[in-house]
C-alpha cells in the first residue's frame, strides 16, 4: 500500500474533542464521570430558533442553494455586523459555514501558502496551529503571561513579524483563558498589523460573553477592515453547537476565494441550520443576556472554589466561559498509587481515573502549567467538579 497523506498524518487530533468523547463513553459505560471538558452551553436552543428550522423543513426549503449561503441569511448577518459591531459588509462578503471551526479553516485556506508564517498567541484554541500546519504554513507561537492577562503585547507582535509572516490569528474573547482585548489594546495591535502589512483572522465567537470589558471587533479599527477576516457563529451565543452554523466576513477579494473553496469542498452548510441562524438573528437578546448572567455567577463560584486548593490563584476570566487554572505547583507530587505527576496531561489523567473528573490539560492549548475548566454547566455539576478537583489534588503527596 502507498503512503497516506503526510501532511494530514502530521497534525494532532483535537485533545478537547478526545477528552469529551472519552468522558461520554465512560458515562455510557456506567461510570461516574463529571465532565467540564467541552465548551458547550448547557441551555437548550431557544424556541424561536427551533421554530424557524421546523418552518423551513415544512416549507420544503431543503434543496441546494448557493455555496456561500442563502442570500436572506447573509443579508441578516451583514445587518447584525453593521448594527452591533459598526462593520460595513455587503452580503457577498459573508460566507455561511458549517460552524466557526469551518470558518477558521476557510480563512487560513484563503491566505496561507507553503511556508507562510501565522502568528498565534498562546494559550490558543487547540485547532489553530494544526490547521496552519495542515495547509502548509508554519504556526509561530508567541507566549503570553498571566500578569499581562494572557494577551499579546504590540511590541511582542512586532518583534515576531518577519518577511514570511502572512497573518495573526486572534481569538477575542479567548478560549481557553477568557482574555478580552479592550479597544485601546486592539488599537495598539492594529497599528502594528497595518504598519507591517499582515492579515488578521479575528475569531469572535464568544463576543456576547464579556463581563467587564466592552467587546470591540478588530475589523472596526482604522485600516483593519481591508485586512481582517471576522469569524463568528451561533454555537455558543445561541446554544447551537450541534447545528454547525457559522460564518466568515471578509474583504471582497478574499470572500470570493473562500466561496470558491467552499464550492469545491462542502458546498453550503445545511439549509435548515441556516434558517435556524436567521431565526437567531431576528430574535431579541434576552436568552443571551440570561446566559451571560449565569456564566458570570458560575465564574465567580469556580474562582472561589478553586482558591480553596490552588496556591496560585486563577486569573478571573474577562469573557467566554472557561477557567484556566494554574496547577504547576502540584507537578512532581505523587498519586496515592505512587505515580509522579509530570505535567498537565498526567494530572488530568489522574483526576479522570481517580476522581471521575474530565478537564482539559493546558498542554493542549500551548501552556502546560494550567488546566482548563468549562463552566458552561449546571450549578450542581460545577459543585461536583470542584469537590472532585479539590479532593484529587489533596490526595497528592
Amino acid at each position: 500500500m502507498k503512503d497516506l497523506s503526510t501532511r494530514t498524518l502530521n497534525i494532532a487530533a483535537s485533545l478537547t474533542v478526545a477528552i469529551d468523547t472519552l468522558a461520554k463513553q465512560m458515562i455510557a459505560d456506567g461510570k461516574d464521570v463529571v465532565s467540564l471538558g467541552a465548551g458547550e452551553p448547557d441551555f437548550p436552543t431557544p424556541t424561536p430558533i427551533q421554530d424557524a428550522a421546523c418552518k423551513a423543513i415544512r416549507e420544503g426549503k431543503t434543496r441546494y442553494t448557493a455555496p456561500v449561503g442563502i442570500l436572506e441569511v447573509r443579508k441578516a448577518v451583514a445587518e447584525k455586523l453593521k448594527v452591533e459591531n459598526g462593520l460595513d459588509y455587503k452580503p457577498e462578503q459573508i460566507i455561511m459555514t458549517s460552524g466557526a471551526k469551518h470558518a477558521v479553516f476557510n480563512s487560513l485556506a484563503a491566505l496561507v501558502n507553503e511556508g507562510d508564517e501565522v502568528i498565534i498567541p498562546a494559550p490558543y484554541w487547540v485547532t489553530y496551529p494544526e490547521l496552519v500546519k495542515w495547509l502548509g504554513g508554519k504556526p509561530v507561537i508567541v507566549n503570553t503571561k498571566i500578569e499581562d492577562g494572557f494577551k499579546i503585547k504590540p511590541e511582542a507582535l512586532k518583534a515576531t513579524i518577519t518577511a514570511k509572516t502572512k497573518a495573526i490569528l486572534l481569538n477575542n474573547p479567548c478560549n481557553p483563558t477568557g482574555a478580552v482585548y479592550s479597544k485601546a489594546e486592539l488599537e495598539a495591535l492594529a497599528k502594528v498589523i497595518v504598519e507591517c502589512d499582515i492579515y488578521c483572522i479575528s475569531d469572535e465567537v464568544y463576543e456576547y460573553f464579556t463581563y467587564d470589558t466592552e467587546f470591540c471587533s478588530a475589523a472596526a479599527l482604522p485600516g483593519m477592515a481591508e485586512r481582517t477576516i471576522v469569524i463568528n457563529g451561533f454555537s455558543k451565543s445561541h446554544c447551537m453547537t450541534g447545528w454547525r452554523i457559522g460564518y466568515d466576513a471578509a474583504p471582497a477579494e478574499i470572500a470570493k476565494i473562500i466561496g470558491k473553496i467552499q464550492g469545491q469542498a462542502t458546498h453550503h452548510p445545511s439549509n435548515v441550520a441556516q434558517y435556524a441562524a436567521l431565526g437567531a438573528l431576528q430574535m431579541d437578546k434576552s436568552n443571551v443576556h440570561a446566559m451571560q448572567a449565569a456564566f458570570r455567577k458560575r465564574r465567580d463560584y469556580m474562582l472561589k472554589r478553586t482558591a480553596e486548593i490552588l496556591p496560585e490563584p486563577c486569573r478571573a476570566p474577562e469573557g467566554a466561559f472557561y477557567l484556566f487554572a494554574p496547577v504547576k505547583s502540584f507537578y512532581g507530587k505523587k498519586t496515592p498509587a505512587g505515580k509522579v505527576i509530570g505535567g498537565s496531561i498526567e494530572l488530568c489523567e489522574y483526576l479522570l481515573q481517580s476522581q471521575g473528573l474530565a478537564i482539559v490539560p493546558g498542554a493542549a492549548f500551548g501552556d502546560d502549567s494550567c488546566v482548563r475548566f468549562s463552566y458552561a454547566a449546571s450549578d450542581e455539576t460545577l459543585q461536583k467538579a470542584c469537590d472532585r478537583f479539590i479532593r484529587g489534588l489533596s490526595n497528592l503527596k
